[in-house]
């Protein structure tokens, strides 16, 4: 990195650390707090009925308390990441980060707390005094050997789990990433010499994982600054050490690295030499985990073994060995639980459940953060992207299942099945809605196309519709580039096998399409001449011919362009037996469950039939996710205040849907806020027909309602699924540009309901 780059980048890291306020975390209440109900409630004197229950039964505290969700990040700064003994103070970013981490990937809460106490006897006294404010006790950044002592002790007294990161967290990566290796190098771990540097916490802490992996004490050559760690020695010895001394004359890692499997460094930049690796087995395995310089660069290995499997602490180098990847999810696993400790039989599952997903079909989500990389189980791929969201499905599932078999849970599962889905739900915050379309999606197979089958996104939705539904997607694209997008990405379906590929260019139905195109369109001014034309050019013709044609059943497209100019074909071929656009509904999920918004892209400015054919549809649609519709018709006039054109459009279409007896509640016209908030309606207008909070919002313009879905998205993090065509039988679904590869696997499982499932 050139000065520049450093000036500048530290210059964005201190930015990042200040604005737009200071720090990485805050306190957020999880309950109301705006009156005065709430507060005799949630402090004196509601408060005391929480405190005798506990008392009562201390096992409570999880129920009425944040406890069996909360880790403490504890630190006295004597080992900070590469910067050694700074302080309790200055470790203080460093803890707030793994407080970060732990919210971001695993949603569990946590304090981080910086002790000035170097004694390691009296930090595990403050450390077990801490037992009633915690779930689990994560240690970290203690500098060896006083690690060991704080863990030990804090593990003999306390009865919540306690975990020493440095130490167990890269053991258990360090495990994963050995049990690939090993799987493509076609070696055993009870018959491979290991040879590592580095006789610190985590360096020991590797050796005792891959001793409980099958490797034999006696294949295990360790070696620190002063060379091989042999019977005998005295010099910088700690009992730790000590276990691993062996009976040889040997004494240096030229020496002793002859013929090993895996070298495993946890030291220091430079330490391991490309003429030591020469002298490795075939195919060697090479860890070299030291940062910021590992202990030899990727480059020097491959110079002497190019078949080496290689893996370092780096991010910048393909397989990273990071603790990320473990420390959430063995957590998230141990709270859900209530487990006493962090044994060896649940650090043995995080293992195989890292190893397990590596081995599995690279996911869409870990694909968009990790764009340009090749995400396929191989030598340059050995452990998952922290970023890839299956991770705590299965890894934290793998810990649950480990401690409840080991008999460390308090709190065991009855349905493993059902927890393990919520995990998953946690992550893909669409799952729980989704579910009733996904499982109607089962119950029959539909064809579905999509139009722009080059596309990346599409692709991987295609992927994922082979693994969680029985449709069979059609893709329009050229074969060629088709296949090196596949490649690219890592996948594993191949045309013809696992889908269909019309190809624009040059497909056998190329006359067929364009002479159907032309039946439908001749008399609106299309020509022979331009019907083969679009039939070449324009993949959403193509594919609303193919529907049209009962060649496919459904249309989705819009991953470029436009809305308005793909709906202008759907429209053309599309509409008959009664079928016209009524409105494009969005389903935004939000923290406090889903808002649909309507109509965010047809009509530009509805008539009150118009509205009224919208609310019906979305009404029909919202039952769809098993949620039973309260529709509020939204404009600038609230009942009847404001004699404006959206007001009076909206009052016709109540009077359009009063005549209609319909069965599910709407009201309007109103604000927004009146739709959302039940007290503030209740004050404008008492006795309205609508009760609680809305849960569709339908509006007088695609400007007002196109602005609400782009604000819920963007200020609120609301996750989109749709824009859902409403009208249209679900033969065609437009989506936009800023969908995701999850966007269009939940669209597919709309467009593959069956007609008679939308109510």
């Amino acid at each position: 990195m050139t000065d520049d780059k450093h000036d500048a980048f530290r210059q964005g890291a201190l930015d990042y650390h200040e604005f737009p306020k200071p720090g990485k975390l805050e306190i957020r209440a999880t309950k109301p707090l705006a009156n005065g109900r709430d507060l005799a409630r949630a402090y004196s004197p509601g408060v005391a009925e929480a405190c005798v229950e506990i008392k009562r039964d201390p096992a409570e505290a999880s129920r009425y308390t944040a406890r069996g969700n909360l880790v403490a990040v504890v630190s006295n700064g004597t080992a900070v990441l590469g910067l050694g003994n700074i302080g309790a103070l200055a470790s203080k970013p460093v803890m707030e980060g793994k407080a970060v981490l732990f919210k971001k990937f695993a949603n569990v809460d946590c304090f981080d707390i910086e002790v000035n106490e170097p004694d390691p006897y009296k930090l595990a006294e403050i450390v077990c005094a801490l037992e009633p404010t915690f779930g689990a006790i994560n240690l970290e950044d203690i500098k060896a050997p006083d690690c060991f002592i704080v863990e030990r002790i804090c593990r003999e007294r306390m009865g919540i789990p306690v975990f020493h990161d440095d130490q167990h967290g890269t053991a258990i990566v360090v495990g994963a990433a050995a049990t690939n290796a090993l799987h493509l190098a076609g070696k055993k771990f009870e018959e491979i010499k290991v040879v590592s540097t580095g006789g610190g916490a985590a360096g020991i802490a590797c050796l005792n994982m891959l001793l409980k992996l099958g490797v034999k004490r006696e294949n295990v050559w360790l070696c620190d600054i002063h060379g091989l760690v042999y019977e005998g020695r005295s010099e910088d010895m700690t009992p730790q050490k000590a276990d691993y001394a062996q009976a040889s004359d040997l004494r240096t890692l030229d020496d002793v690295i002859d013929g090993a499997d895996l070298f495993l460094g946890l030291s220091g930049p430079g330490v391991l030499k490309a003429e030591m690796v020469a002298k490795m087995a075939k195919q060697p395995i090479v860890f070299a985990l030291a940062n910021p310089t590992p202990e030899i660069l990727p480059d020097d290995v491959r110079s002497v073994a190019p078949d080496a499997i290689i893996a370092t602490g780096r991010s910048d180098f393909p397989n990273q060995v990071n603790n990320v990847l473990c420390f959430p999810f063995i957590f998230r696993g141990a709270l859900d639980v209530g487990a006493t400790e962090i044994n060896d039989a649940m650090q043995i599952g995080c293992v195989e459940g890292i190893a397990e997903l590596a081995r599995a079909t690279t996911s869409a989500e870990a694909a968009a953060a990790y764009k340009g990389e090749q995400l396929t189980f191989g030598a340059d791929y050995l452990i998952p992207k922290p970023f890839d969201p299956r991770l705590i499905g299965v890894v934290a599932s793998s810990v649950a299942r480990a401690a409840m078999d080991s008999g460390v849970a308090t709190r065991p599962l009855e349905d493993f099945d059902a927890y393990r889905e919520k995990l998953n739900q946690s992550v893909f915050r669409s799952a729980l809605i989704m579910r009733p379309v996904f499982e109607a999606a089962a119950s029959t197979t539909r064809r579905i196309v999509f139009a722009e089958g080059e596309d990346e996104r599409v692709l991987r939705a295609a992927q994922a519709m082979l693994e969680e539904m029985t449709d069979t997607p059609t893709l329009i694209g050229r074969p060629e580039v088709v296949q090196m997008r596949i490649e690219r990405a890592g996948l594993t379906i191949r045309p013809d096998r696992d889908f269909e590929l019309i190809n624009p260019e040059s497909d056998h139905r190329y006359r067929d399409y364009w002479q159907s195109y032309l039946e439908k369109m001749q008399r609106r001014g299309v020509t022979p001449d331009l019907a083969r034309a679009i039939m070449r050019t324009n993949t959403t013709a193509i594919g609303a011919v193919a529907v049209q044609r009962g060649e496919a059943d459904s249309l989705i497209c819009g991953t470029f362009g436009q809305y308005l100019w793909h709906l202008n074909y759907i429209t053309q071929l599309l509409s008959d037996g009664g079928l016209h656009p009524v409105g494009a509904l969005s389903l935004m999920i939000l923290e406090d469950g889903p808002l649909f918004i309507a109509d965010t892209h047809v009509h530009a400015v509805p008539t009150p039939q118009q509205i009224a054919e919208t609310v019906i549809g979305a009404a029909r649609h919202v039952r769809r996710f098993g949620v039973e519709p309260k529709i509020a018709l939204c404009s600038g006039s609230q009942f009847g205040n404001l004699d404006s054109d959206s007001g009076r459009r909206m009052r016709a279409a109540l009077e359009i849907l009063d005549g209609m007896g319909l069965d599910f509640v709407y009201e309007g016209e109103m604000l927004a806020d009146a739709a959302l908030d039940p007290e503030l309606r209740e004050r404008v207008f008492p006795g309205c027909r609508l009760e609680g909070s809305a849960n569709a919002l339908v509006f007088a313009s695609t400007d007002a309602a196109g602005a609400s879905r782009n604000l819920l998205k963007v200020k609120a993090g609301g996750l989109e699924v749709g824009p859902i065509l409403m009208g249209m039988g679900n033969r065609a679904h437009i989506v936009t540009p800023s969908i995701t590869a999850r966007g269009l696997l939940n669209i597919s499982a709309l467009a593959g309901t069956p007609v008679q499932h939308y109510g």
